[in-house]
């Protein structure tokens, strides 16, 4: 083989070619190499975020509002220093210290901007074994804070909101962990040590897990029970008996109880280890408002306005409603993914997946109504299409017309009562079918959930059988949540509508039928369950 000859080529003056082998002739890509300006300083304010907050120190540091942020920062290392946070020391032979930066937020208050500066740390530098160890850190589920508020509006009791300054930095730190110092506030002739950390920093791989497990030792330390049902649940037996409750998610915890002077004390006590701040009555929590109708015993949870921002986020706001979040007529598969490149980059511009996670957040803590259609609309969010997307539209429009709606708790008896279905090989793709369950307490829905079953059912009897399980395994711990509450909730009550998965959970007798039915979804479940199923045929 001949080795082409090369022609000669005016190249502009930030193009280079590429250099030539002329020992052994291989071919080459012809593409010419361009440098990079992605990061060219001089397009800074190209990268400000939509808030106008910088993502840089250099940003912060150029732009009109420098001294709000220098403020901001000095601030921050004022509690830093405060908590002592790290001792400056020489970095040791064969270490490494991580990196940081600062990260910048505008936050509205009362409709003023507050400025905020945070000092993190770049956890992704951390080597496990080294660094970090255990990371896992428990938060309070959202059916729990449910659970709460249903026995705080039946009881009348009182509800309060605190918050944990610079939560984090509580967290003290057992390996040994090392950081350069903070850009901006580099100690003068000091320039060569490193930070030693003593207390944890955000961004830290650990971090939650010992913030966590520093404000568990105080709980238990002043005489709560941790609840088995959840660890983020901690209870305590008030002098008159009656039960003063305090749930934390991350730095966000709500305090309940009957005497106003004990939760009082509670919040002095939490005051005087951690730095707090008291929000007084809980309004708003995990973008969730709580409203209270005390005379009448009545508490009421929405989302109205994360479901306003949400529409005007996806400019859905002036759609016209709809009255029921999935038609009928939409049957949702596979078929209807992209099927060409053209179709692939209509697809591209849309943001399907931040869409389908905005719903699934609203569907988590207030709507279970939506549930089944954000089940069914999320198994597309890798490949979707225009029906897909057209489906999405139909939740946000039901949304439009219900954004209003809400959980009452209060109008019902403080028992546990569930439902459960399930549809036969609904998913067109799998053939698989849906199971479906919801439980109430106090009037209002606490637990729900709609997804697909792990195995194929062979019969709708299958199928209703499969889904009761599902409901009974949540029937079971939502009793021990009730309990570690110290709620006297009588055994739950599961309704199914169809008679042979009833009669099938009341007497096992598998046969040529049935007896593919997995053993598990008896054994684990209805055997200490089956005696609480609805013994009403009619309902089942």
């Amino acid at each position: 083989m001949q080795q082409p000859e090369s022609a000669e080529t005016d190249f502009p003056p930030d193009l280079e070619p590429i250099p030539e082998n002329t020992d052994h002739w291989v071919r080459r890509s012809n593409r010419l190499r361009r440098q990079v300006y992605r990061y060219d300083p001089s397009l800074h304010y190209v990268m400000l975020s939509d808030e106008g907050e910088p993502l840089t120190y250099k940003e912060a540091m150029s732009c009109e509002l420098s001294s709000k942020w220098e403020l901001a920062m000095q601030e921050e290392i004022k509690s830093l220093y405060a908590n002592d946070t790290w001792d400056l020391v020489s970095l040791p032979k064969g270490r490494k210290a991580l990196p940081n930066k600062w990260v910048y937020k505008v936050k509205k208050i009362e409709g003023k901007p507050k400025y905020k500066a945070r000092l993190v740390a770049k956890g992704y530098a951390q080597k496990e074994g080294i660094d970090f160890q255990e990371v896992f850190s428990p938060v309070v589920k959202m059916t729990t804070l449910r659970v709460l508020f249903a026995l705080t509006a039946m009881l009348n009791l009182e509800l309060y909101q605190m918050d944990v300054k610079t939560a984090f930095l509580h967290g003290d730190i057992d390996e040994e962990i090392y950081m350069k110092q903070p850009e901006g506030f580099v100690v003068p002739n000091k320039e060569h040590l490193v930070c030693k950390l003593k207390r944890s920093l955000y961004g830290l791989k650990q971090a939650p897990r010992q913030w966590y497990k520093k404000f568990d030792t105080f709980m238990l330390s002043q005489g709560f029970d941790r609840s088995y049902a959840d660890h983020c649940l901690y209870t305590r037996k008030d002098i008159d008996d009656s039960p003063i409750i305090l749930v934390l998610y991350v730095d966000d915890m709500l305090l309940a109880g009957k005497r106003k002077t004990s939760l009082d004390a509670l919040k002095d006590q939490l005051k005087s280890v951690f730095s707090m701040k008291d929000l007084g009555n809980a309004e708003h929590i995990l973008g969730m408002r709580i409203s209270r109708n005390r005379k009448d015993k009545l508490l009421f949870l929405s989302q109205e306005k994360y479901i306003e921002k949400v529409l005007n986020r996806f400019n859905m706001a002036e759609a016209k409603s709809l009255g029921v979040p999935l038609p009928s007529y939409l049957k949702l598969s596979k078929a209807d993914c992209p099927k060409d490149e053209m179709e692939v980059n209509a697809m591209k511009g849309i943001p399907y997946a931040s869409a389908c996670g905005s719903l699934m957040y609203a569907m988590v803590a207030t709507r279970p109504d939506i549930a089944y259609a954000v089940g069914v609309v999320s198994r597309y969010m890798s490949n979707p299409g225009k029906a897909h997307w057209e489906a999405v539209k139909c939740v946000f429009r039901y949304l439009k017309g219900t954004q209003r709606k809400c959980l009452c708790y209060g109008k019902g008896a403080l028992s546990l009562q569930g439902y459960c279905d399930a549809d036969m090989a609904g998913d067109l793709d799998t053939r698989k079918s849906t199971s479906g369950y919801i439980f109430t307490v106090a009037g209002g829905a606490v637990s729900w959930c709609s997804k697909l079953q792990k195995i194929v059912a062979l019969s709708t009897t299958e199928a209703e059988y499969i889904s009761a399980t599902e409901a009974s395994k949540e029937a079971i711990w939502l009793s021990r949540l009730a309990e570690d509450l110290g709620m006297s909730v009588s055994s739950p009550v599961l309704g199914c509508d169809s008679q042979s998965a009833v009669y099938l959970a009341k007497n096992a007798m598998f046969h040529s039928r049935t007896k593919h039915i997995d053993v598990r979804h008896y054994q684990t479940s209805f055997g200490g369950c089956s005696s609480h199923i609805d013994q009403d045929q009619n309902t089942g």
